[in-house]
């Protein structure tokens, strides 16, 4: 019997973690995901669109606590379906492979809980700070006021599922997103906010010289 594509592509994944050091329990928990998942890709052509469809389908069925490690494994998995070598490559040596995952994660939510959290939050000096430069920023971009305060608050939201983060880094900061993300029920909505978290990405980690419309060092999701 041939090997389907998927197989081949957990495979070469596989092999690739394993390179890295993976633990067999760091695999085990892939391969559950795995297992679950390329069935819904089987016969889908080789496309974003196809991989990001079957990983809204899946996410459905998953608890939230390992929502996170679930679009993880599928966001490092996607080169290997695509068959997409000098991508694999260029991953691996930004250090795209999460051998050593952050056990952190937001405490259990729901949107309207976060969103009414929106009303009475403080915020605190860094906090305010990455929000006012990227205010600032919307609005040098011509943002009117119901679009800069639907934005701002979509990062407030964010900033909210990130308290408590142990590092201020890409890593803590994709947690917080992957978590987060499943909490939208309405795909426009979702879409404005995978927006917002890209853009607002680069001031948050203080860097804002990248300006709007970027997403260089934070790969966020497949889903969209």
């Amino acid at each position: 019997m041939i090997d389907s594509r998927e197989q081949e592509a957990i495979r070469a994944y596989f092999k690739l973690l394993e390179s890295k050091g993976a633990k067999s329990g760091m695999l085990y928990k892939r391969s559950l995901f795995l297992d679950q998942f390329t069935p819904l890709l089987r016969d889908q052509p080789l496309e974003r669109t196809s991989y990001s469809k079957a990983i809204e389908q899946v996410i459905k069925t998953i608890p939230a606590n390992i929502w996170h490690e679930s679009l993880n494994t599928a966001r490092e998995f996607f080169p290997f379906w695509m068959q997409d070598i000098k991508a694999i490559a260029a991953f691996s040596r930004q250090g795209g492979f999460d051998i050593q995952p952050v056990s952190w994660q937001p405490q259990p939510t729901t949107l309207k809980a976060l969103t009414d959290q929106l009303k009475s939050a403080k915020f605190n000096i860094t906090e305010t700070r990455h929000l006012n430069a990227y205010g600032q920023a919307l609005k040098d971009k011509g943002a009117n006021a119901q679009l800069l305060e639907s934005r701002l608050n979509l990062a407030k939201i964010l900033l909210l599922q990130l308290r408590g983060a142990p590092d201020d880094d890409a890593r803590v900061y994709r947690v917080a997103v992957d978590v987060t993300l499943p909490l939208f029920k309405v795909d426009e909505n979702k879409q404005v906010f995978l927006l917002v978290i890209r853009e607002f990405y680069q001031y948050w980690i203080d860097n804002p010289d990248n300006g709007l419309g970027t997403d260089q060092g934070i790969e966020v999701t497949f889903i969209e």
